[in-house]
């Protein structure tokens, strides 16, 4: 694993940190194949239960780093990478800043920082969550250099925030503030500056605590819906009671002694 990239384990939860502080944690090829890599190790690590996603040193990802596209040495790992093998990858799809076609079975929480922009953005809307310092901010800031969105934001944005806002947001290339996200559903939590980090591994912290098939089965309903007409969806969410037989009945059971009495889940 190179140091562009750097990995840590914190007991169930994996942190994933974009290292390249000098160019706002900008990603070229090598940096989206070590994330790539890093969110694999994560995906096949059966002891890491939730992953934290940041940026070094203030600043989440500023984007692709178009100082390395401008010299054209770019297009064959577009071309290789991003488009031919991702037809024969499955759920393990490589895109031009790395994860972001993964569909992993597992939580991601971004930690957003300062800026997270342009495909920096597109990665943060890849996570599940996001957590935000006030003192962060997205924006398509791709739009006034003639660089598309092609990792995924124009189609996880509006579903995260609607098709209206999105388009305000991705036609007008604006600053988008941690107050603004927040009241939009594009941050999930915005915390101080230089806190969110620690709060993002605070709500990891949380997840890992409940009954991970379950958890893991709901939050997998709820990405392959989007493709899926009523009725299918509505098979999808059902096929989920099977995990009832391995986690449900001894949780009924614990629930039914006294545990989370009065919506405590202090002690469960």
């Amino acid at each position: 694993m190179t140091d562009l990239v750097l990995t840590e384990t914190r007991g169930d939860i994996r942190v994933v940190t974009i290292n390249r502080p000098d160019v706002r944690n900008a990603v070229n090829i090598d940096t989206a194949k070590a994330l790539y890599a890093a969110f694999l190790d994560f995906e096949d690590d059966d002891d890491a239960k939730v992953a934290v996603f940041t940026g070094a040193d203030g600043a989440f990802c500023g984007g692709y780093d178009l100082k390395m596209a401008a010299k054209g040495v770019e297009q064959a790992w577009f071309d290789e990478h991003a488009i031919h093998s991702a037809e024969d990858m499955g759920d393990r799809k490589i895109g031009p800043m790395g994860p972001s076609r993964l569909q992993l079975s597992k939580p991601v929480i971004a930690a957003v920082e300062g800026p997270a922009v342009a495909g920096g953005m597109e990665l943060a809307l890849w996570a599940d969550m996001r957590v935000m310092a006030k003192t962060a901010f997205f924006g398509v800031y791709c739009r006034r250099w003639g660089v598309p969105l092609i990792d995924g934001g124009a189609i996880r944005l509006p579903r995260i925030v609607g098709q209206s806002r999105a388009m305000d947001l991705i036609l007008t290339g604006r600053k988008c503030e941690a107050d603004e996200a927040l009241a939009i559903g594009l941050a999930n939590r915005v915390v101080d500056h230089g806190q969110a980090l620690d709060a993002a591994l605070a709500l990891a912290e949380d997840l890992t605590r409940f009954p991970q098939a379950c958890m893991r089965a709901d939050r997998s309903v709820i990405l392959d819906q989007w493709s899926l007409p009523a009725d299918a969806a509505f098979a999808r969410e059902w096929a989920s009671a099977a995990t009832f037989k391995a986690e449900g009945v001894h949780g009924a059971g614990r629930f039914s002694s006294g545990k989370g009495r009065s919506g405590d889940f202090g002690d469960i």
